[in-house]
């Protein structure tokens, strides 16, 4: 996959399956993209660091194929250009819950008219591509993807729905628990009645679903629901649960 098609096919709505990097490390990042994954999750807003220390992991990421999707800590001009200029693809931008502040996140994810945000990559050049060619289809590319994590955003969905410049938006499970008085209660009937109606109401609006789950039957639902665009865990903790049953089986 050419990873500057990843915001054509979501909007499209292919479905598209990728998982989380725990940390910024080109070999661990070089093996996921091994893997059979559309995009490469980079968690810049939980796991402790920002996108100065992305290093060339972007990169690495869009010469594999994969898309570079990178959460941001906050709805900061300054967090999502930084974001975009060490080589997302894609930028995540967590509790999204007014119109307002979507229209927010789309100033300062794209290049004017569209947008307001400063041009000057510099991921072009670590990959050694055109800098101009880049910059003039750049907002052709660009993908923006909002997380809907609480009661109130849930509540304001429609409107957040219409704020034009939008290629997904991403339902937090976790975070939707919390602020439903049932934290870490991600299966209770209230989040996945939630979680069920999301892909419903955007039916229609040219805007992806989106979630992050690690089970695969729950991802299988979630697909069933109407989601294509799924975080489907992470290798290391895969990898952790596949290690202690080894080692319970040898012992």
């Amino acid at each position: 996959m050419d990873a500057n098609s990843f915001k054509k096919r979501l909007n499209d709505g292919e479905l598209l399956l990728g998982t989380h990097l725990t940390a910024p490390n080109p070999k661990l990042a070089a093996l996921c993209c091994q893997a059979n994954i559309d995009f490469l999750w980079i968690d810049t807003e939980h796991d402790p660091y920002a996108s100065e220390s992305l290093g060339l992991v972007p990169v690495l990421a869009r010469q594999s194929g994969v898309a570079p999707v990178v959460r941001v800590a906050w709805n900061d001009p300054a967090l999502i250009k930084k974001a975009y200029d060490v080589g997302a693809v894609a930028v995540m931008v967590p509790q999204i819950e007014t119109a307002e502040e979507a229209a927010r996140a789309v100033e300062y994810a794209f290049y004017p008219p569209k947008g307001n945000r400063g041009v000057a990559p510099n991921w072009p050049t670590l990959a050694g591509v055109n800098t101009t060619e880049v910059i003039k289809s750049v907002n052709e590319k660009t993908a923006l993807i909002l997380q809907i994590e609480s009661v109130k955003a849930y509540e304001n969905l429609d409107e957040i729905a219409s704020v034009p410049g939008i290629d997904a938006l991403f339902v937090g499970p976790m975070d939707l628990s919390a602020t439903l008085g049932i934290v870490t209660e991600v299966h209770d009937p209230a989040v996945q009645k939630i979680m069920r109606d999301v892909p419903f109401r955007l039916e229609g609006t040219g805007i992806a679903t989106g979630t992050t789950l690690p089970d695969v039957d729950d991802v299988r639902c979630k697909i069933e629901w109407g989601y294509r665009f799924i975080n489907v865990g992470d290798p290391v903790n895969y990898g952790i649960e596949t290690l202690n049953h080894h080692l319970e089986t040898l012992r």
